[in-house]
């Protein structure tokens, strides 16, 4: 079933008329209060003139701050993530996706989670250093490394700074491995790596598909590349040897979970050989933003989608519980979870990959040559 379309002007679907204006390329409209600042600058609407047309307002540009961090491995205790550690190489994604938790993260800035998040993004120009020197310490113990645990490690600000490439290539030196997920195409890019990196069970990948609907995935996830692109971007992996899956997150109910049966077909035609899914949740300024992007896109969807939402956290729009956050409760929960697994069955997303390999770890010095000398 195709996702709903925005209403137009000039018709009444039963999606309701959009009300607000969307800022062009972007998926948040506003920069809502930080949570963490006392003060708070507002504009004054009386300053801007009322027969301005929003439409012709010049969309925000992207600015970038070199981030001149310490440390590069993030640690974490969850017991649902399959990695204990991850790498960020940017703070911020240009993205713009309505949903994103990492969103508020953007907070401890003293910035903003809505345009702000999208529009400044931090560079963490000393990652590859960072990551060799971590890696190269006595005290590592090879294990898998996530790229990445919040922001897309392939956002387009990658294109430039090449920073995720540049730890691939340590990460492949020394044989560490790694679990990427990403909703960008340019994860191709690196194929070459990547396939160097499967000989040994060293990689796997995962494509987020929030929808097969073109028009929708763009003003859902406005910088990210299209459905078709990513389908595209399972295929040439997995044509590589690459173990490759899919994540079907977020799942919004009431939004795009009918369309996870399709997903998962897609994503298994395209060479996907196992699947992982996330249910939407809304923490901190995100309640905000995103019944903001409602209330603009699919102001007659809002209240049913937050109501849906609030069904699967216990009557709140956000639960941060292990084990409950991921997957939610209650019975729209099990909905959800028993179409994701028959869809799963039945688009052979159910073989699993290949265990990643920590005994290949080759740790530098000693007798070694300079594993670096070639980076």
């Amino acid at each position: 079933m195709p996702s709903p379309s925005p209403a137009s002007p000039d018709s009444t679907p039963t999606v309701g008329r959009i009300r607000r204006h969307a800022t062009r390329g972007r998926g948040s409209s506003t920069n809502p209060a930080n949570r963490f600042e006392g003060a708070e600058l507002a504009v004054d609407p009386d300053a801007w003139s009322d027969t301005a047309d929003p439409s012709e307002q010049p969309a925000p540009a992207t600015r970038f701050y070199l981030d001149d961090t310490q440390s590069i491995l993030s640690a974490n205790d969850s017991p649902v993530l399959p990695s204990t550690y991850s790498v960020n190489p940017y703070r911020g994604c240009e993205h713009g996706c309505a949903y994103c938790y990492a969103r508020t993260y953007h907070d401890y800035l003293g910035w903003s989670s809505g345009l702000d998040f999208e529009t400044r993004i931090l560079v963490k120009q000393l990652a590859p250093s960072l990551l060799r020197a971590a890696l190269s310490a006595p005290k590592w113990q090879p294990q898998p490394i996530a790229f990445s645990g919040a922001t897309d490690c392939y956002q387009p600000a990658e294109r430039h700074f090449q920073l995720t490439r540049q730890c691939l290539e340590i990460l492949a030196v020394l044989r560490n491995p790694v679990g990427i997920i990403t909703k960008s195409a340019l994860v191709t890019r690196d194929i070459d790596l990547l396939r160097t990196m499967s000989a040994w069970n060293g990689v796997h990948v995962y494509v987020s598909i929030t929808s097969l609907d073109p028009e929708f995935a763009g003003r859902l996830e406005p910088r990210a590349a299209r459905p078709a692109a990513r389908l595209d971007a399972i295929r040439q992996l997995a044509d590589a040897g690459i173990p490759v899956g899919v994540m079907t997150a977020p799942i919004i109910p009431g939004l795009n979970d009918v369309e996870i049966p399709a997903i998962l077909r897609a994503a298994g035609e395209a060479g996907a050989r196992t699947a992982g899914k996330v249910v939407l949740r809304l923490p901190h300024a995100l309640k905000e933003l995103f019944t903001d992007w409602l209330e603009t896109h699919y102001p007659g969807q809002r209240d049913r989608v937050l109501a849906r939402v609030r069904a699967l956290r216990g009557g709140a729009l956000n639960v941060s519980t292990w084990g409950e956050r991921m997957r939610g409760e209650g019975i729209h929960a099990e909905q959800i979870h028993r179409l994701w697994e028959v869809g799963v069955r039945r688009a052979g997303l159910d073989r699993g990959l290949p265990p990643l390999n920590t005994g290949a770890f080759r740790r530098p010095g000693g007798d070694q040559l300079d594993l670096f000398s070639a980076t």
